[in-house]
């Protein structure tokens, strides 16, 4: 199959990517580098020992998407381009509406100008917002408590739209609960520009002595240490959920919305105690106030994936804390340098 993959060389596309190579796909990715590194690629070449077409370019600019995909004569598109930071999302929601929602729809129009059907989209379990009932199940109400979350709610709403009114159309939005660990190779990670919004990046990078020491965000919830919990999902079963949600859009027709997560919390103690036996050092943290909005406890319901995709995660918490401890162990800067 001929997908095109938006964002690949992004932390979830490059692993998304080894997999759909590895599985014989034939690829296009389009991406503008904005925060990603064409290393990526370059490593991901090596892994699979498989070669794929690149755009550089960017979703905004409508006439250069739809000229990449109808060249490519796209069967499918796995669609990862997209500005992601919460606080960032607050300073410059204007950015991320042009970016997210507009971007999104010059891709939907170029699939229709290149006739191509099936898309996979990278959503985010910040679409629920604030709980009102757990695990977060697809049916739990939409309601983001910032701009990003709103941008993914409104691309959901956008391709629903869309597939509606596309004869055959089908359609996956993937929401994802708390991507984290690398490829077993160590060649592939997540590398965060500047201070990392999520937490494993930040535990990596003060295990490997970029960073002081981690603060943890309040140590009174109501959680079995305090510390918060969340559903941290491996990087590696995310890709392959890609592959699943793929296989799926080609046998329905409709939009479904499909939670990605391991249907369990793991609170922050945990989740450090975990890196320390991966990395074989204690890790330096200190207890400061809770930040406003974040909520004790949070993890998905996952039993519409194993219906619809028949996938469910395999790697656990220490699979997930080995892997990034290889990757950011030999790449001490990320892809800054060369490992």
């Amino acid at each position: 199959m001929k997908i095109f993959v938006t964002g690949g060389a992004g932390y979830i596309g490059s692993h998304t990517l080894v997999r759909l190579l590895s599985a014989g796909h034939e690829i296009c990715v389009f991406d503008n580098f904005s925060n990603s590194s064409p290393e990526a690629l370059a490593r991901v070449k090596q892994l699979t020992n498989r070669d794929f077409a690149l755009v550089e370019g960017d979703i905004r600019d409508a006439s250069a998407l739809t000229r990449a995909l109808v060249e490519f004569g796209a069967d499918a598109a796995v669609h990862f381009a997209g500005l992601k930071a919460v606080g960032e999302s607050s300073e410059k929601p204007l950015l991320y509406y042009e970016n997210n929602v507009s971007g999104s729809a010059h891709l939907l129009a170029a699939m229709d100008a290149a006739g191509c059907r099936r898309i996979v989209f990278s959503s985010s379990a910040t679409v629920y917002g604030e709980a009102q009932c757990l695990p977060f199940d697809e049916d739990h109400p939409i309601a983001p408590t910032n701009p990003y979350g709103r941008t993914k709610a409104m691309v959901e709403g956008m391709i629903r739209d869309w597939s509606a009114a596309t004869p055959d159309a089908s359609a996956v939005l993937l929401r994802y609960f708390n991507p984290v660990g690398a490829h077993e190779s160590g060649r592939i990670g997540e590398d965060p520009q500047g201070i990392p919004n999520n937490l494993m990046p930040y535990i990596a990078q003060v295990a490997i002595g970029r960073r002081e020491r981690l603060s943890i965000f309040g140590d009174d919830y109501d959680t079995r240490d305090g510390t918060g919990e969340r559903d941290y999902i491996h990087v590696v079963d995310l890709a392959d959920a890609h592959l699943a949600a793929l296989d799926y859009t080609g046998r329905a027709a409709g939009c479904e919305a499909i939670n990605v997560g391991t249907g369990k919390g793991i609170t922050v103690k945990e989740l450090v105690a975990a890196y320390e036996r991966a990395c074989g050092h204690s890790i330096a943290y200190e207890i400061t106030p809770r930040r406003p909005g974040d909520v004790a406890i949070s993890f998905a319901a996952t039993g519409k994936a194993r219906e619809l995709l028949g996938w469910e995660a395999a790697l656990n918490v220490d699979a997930m804390c080995a892997s990034s401890w290889l990757w950011q162990s030999t790449n001490a800067e990320g892809y800054g340098e060369t490992a």
